[in-house]
Order: C-alpha cells, then structure tokens, then sequence
C-alpha cells in the first residue's frame, strides 16, 4: 500500500478531516460499467487518500462508506458492497496497520452478518494500537441513527441528557469534531452524515466524482481551508492567537 509518512508542515491542516466519497455510481455509468466497478475503484481512491492524510499530517480521517439509507439500492449492489468490504478488510488491513493506521467502523452492526461483524471487530482490534491516523470507516451509519443511540444509551444508564453526555455516546466520541468535510460528486448537501459533529466543521463541496480524487483536489479542499476564518460564535477581533476553548480544543484557523 506505501502508505509512508513524510512529516509534512502542519499549517493551516484541518486535524480531522470527514469525507462524503459521492459519485462512484455516477464513475461507473459514463464509462459503461457496473455500478460496483464504480465502488471498486472509489476504493482505490481511499487508499490513496489514506496515504495523502498522512503525509500532509492529517490525525482523524472519517468516510461516509455506507449509509443506513443504503440499503434502499438494487439488491445486487447492497449484495456487492458487502462483498466489497470483506475483501477490503483482508486485503488492507495489514498494510494499513503497519502504517500505523488506527481503524474504526461507526455504525449499527445490529443488521450485518456475523462474517462482517467479525471482520470488523478484528479489524479494529489488530490496529487499536495504531496512533499515526484514525480511520473511521463509517459503516451502515446515519446521523440521525447516531444520536437516538446515544439518547437511548444515557437513558438506559439513568444519566441526564445534556450535550456534554449525549456526545460522549456519539460513536464518534473518540475522536474530535471533523475539522473539514469534504464532499465529492457535485451535491450540496449532508446527506444525513455527522449530523452533530458538523456544526462547527467547515464544508467543501468538490465536483469531482470519488473514483476521480486525486491530491490535487486535496489540496485544493485543504487550501480552501486554510483560508477560512473560523470564529465559533466570536468576532474575528477576539482570535488573538491559538483559541483554546474552541470546540474540540482545536486551534483557530477558519468559520463564519
């Protein structure tokens, strides 16, 4: 995989990047080709994008693979995407974790096979001690699913619902709130993914299609970041120097 590191500078590089990789379908269709040839090479693209994040310093990188309205497409693609991730786990998660790769999977496991639910428990057990990058893989995952589980979980232990608890049962409450979202494929929209987590998180729309992301486009989503005032409810005369209350404990560089 040559996912290697080469210490980048870390200016103006969001810590935690989310992507939503839209487009594969589309990929596929102008090329007269099955929709799942169209996801076999958005897989390519992670990997490289995988090896990019690290490179530039990026800590938490987190991808919309699937959603839970997912299950809504032809059978034969949900049947293919399934088959997809069980080859994808065998077959990247050791170059991966000698990247040292962190890899989680976000998601309600209720509805998948045992087979898929145990590779994705052992992935993420051979890489739990992986501190380079964390990879959420955000797997059969809705943002509205995420907070009504976390809601039920504080209730279920008795505890009170406020906002410091319901996003320490967020299953991504291991990880800071994305820094930047990334969307590919010319939709404007969220389409139901971290519906909490991006209310501070600034929004990139790319026209290019997922299997087409090269690091050229990136850098342009990274640059475009770094060009942004993030003020989280202050006024741009309040940044003076690293802000340490922002959300996240994240150093001001962008947001209006």
């Amino acid at each position: 995989m040559g996912l290697t590191s080469k210490n980048s500078p870390a200016s103006a590089v969001p810590g935690h990047v989310a992507i939503v990789m839209d487009g594969n379908g589309r990929w596929a269709k102008k090329r007269f080709l099955p929709r799942l040839a169209g996801h076999r090479q958005g897989v390519e693209a992670l990997r490289q994008t995988v090896r990019w994040s690290i490179d530039k310093g990026v800590r938490v990188l987190t991808v919309f693979a699937f959603s839970s309205e997912n299950w809504k497409r032809p059978a034969e693609e949900v049947s293919g995407l399934m088959g997809l991730l069980a080859k994808a786990l065998a077959r990247e998660v050791p170059a991966l974790s000698d990247a040292g790769v962190r890899l989680c999977f976000p998601g309600d496991r209720s509805v998948l096979s045992a087979a898929v639910r145990d590779g994705l428990v052992k992935a993420e057990q051979d890489t739990a001690h992986n501190q380079r990058l964390t990879l959420n893989v955000c797997f059969n995952y809705g943002g509205r699913w995420d907070i009504v589980q976390a809601a039920r979980q504080l209730v279920d232990r008795g505890e009170a619902i406020t906002e410091d608890s319901l996003a320490g049962a967020l299953s991504l409450s291991h990880v800071p709130d994305p820094d930047l979202l990334i969307r590919t494929g010319g939709e404007v929209r969220i389409s139901n993914f971290l519906l909490w987590q991006l209310a501070y998180s600034e929004l990139y729309f790319s026209g290019c299609l997922w299997p087409d992301f090269d690091e050229a486009e990136f850098d342009r989503a990274l640059a475009w970041y770094g060009g942004r005032e993030r003020r989280f409810g202050r006024i741009s005369e309040q940044l003076q120097g690293p802000c340490s209350e922002t959300p996240g404990d994240q150093a001001c560089s962008s947001n209006a």
